[in-house]
């Protein structure tokens, strides 16, 4: 199936449609265990948290997840301010040998880590004209995810719910209506918790799935890696299937004609 339905991003072909992030793991060998194990061919590097251009004597993250497998999505996360994003924008491209393709957050405040929206918006659109392929971390807000897209963003990422909470899809009708509105990719990002919350993703109709905690931060990171897996598949299937409409009543499984009782 994922060969006649691929996940297109910025022009690009991907047979996986979960992405996932590198932080919270116990060593670099559970990382890269746990990321085989996912499937993902998009991996997230949070730049400001990680050893990448830094110290060569120490082991490096692109040891555990190397650039020529896997699409390698730098991240802003832990920036609070455009001015931050856009300059660690920067020196992912610089890092990274002229890599465009980025995941924006501008990060609102350190309670909730709900995105800056307005910040978000500023941030996109100078990334985007400077030759970004911006995809953007936002609320679950439908006008601002449509804005993103008219700026230029090559996919969208509304969250599920507060990152690292794994309370999973909290409005299902806000990322209906973005599912809806948007021609870019949409993917869910932060709050998912478990594998049926990435199947419910996949169902609502996003294209894809991005997370971290929930595998990371599970008793078992490699095992629930393949869960995961196995939910976005279980849910790409289902989305593509076409499920039955609910009813408010029973209707019977079996024919109710040529019976022995007709």
């Amino acid at each position: 199936m994922a060969d006649r339905d691929p996940l297109v991003i910025a022009g690009r072909e991907y047979h996986s449609r979960l992405l996932v992030g590198t932080g919270k793991y116990r060593d670099m060998e559970q990382t890269r265990a746990a990321i085989e194990a996912s499937g993902a061919e998009i991996v997230t590097i949070a730049l400001r948290r990680s050893n990448i251009g830094q110290n060569p004597d120490e082991p490096n993250l692109l040891d555990a997840v190397p650039p020529d497998r896997y699409t390698i999505l730098p991240n802003t996360a832990g920036c609070y301010t455009v001015k931050d994003a856009v300059r660690t924008c920067r020196l992912g491209r610089e890092l990274l040998d002229g890599h465009n393709l980025v995941k924006l957050e501008v990060i609102g405040d350190e309670r909730t880590l709900y995105p800056d929206v307005p910040g978000t918006l500023e941030a996109a659109e100078q990334l985007v004209a400077e030759g970004f392929e911006v995809m953007a971390y936002t609320s679950d807000d439908p006008i601002t995810a449509k804005r993103l897209e008219e700026i230029g963003c090559v996919a969208v990422m509304p969250l599920a719910a507060p990152i690292g909470s794994g309370l999973g899809i909290q409005n299902r009708y806000n990322i209906l209506e973005i599912v809806d509105r948007l021609e870019v990719p949409v993917l869910v990002d932060a709050g998912v918790g478990t594998a049926s919350d990435v199947a419910v993703a996949m169902e609502l109709g996003c294209d894809a799935v991005l997370l971290n905690t929930a595998i990371a931060g599970a008793r078992d990171p490699v095992l629930m890696a393949s869960a995961m897996r196995k939910g976005v598949e279980a849910g790409r299937e289902a989305y593509r299937a076409g499920r039955i409409p609910k009813k408010r009543y029973a209707a019977a499984s079996s024919p109710e004609e040529g019976t022995f009782f007709e």
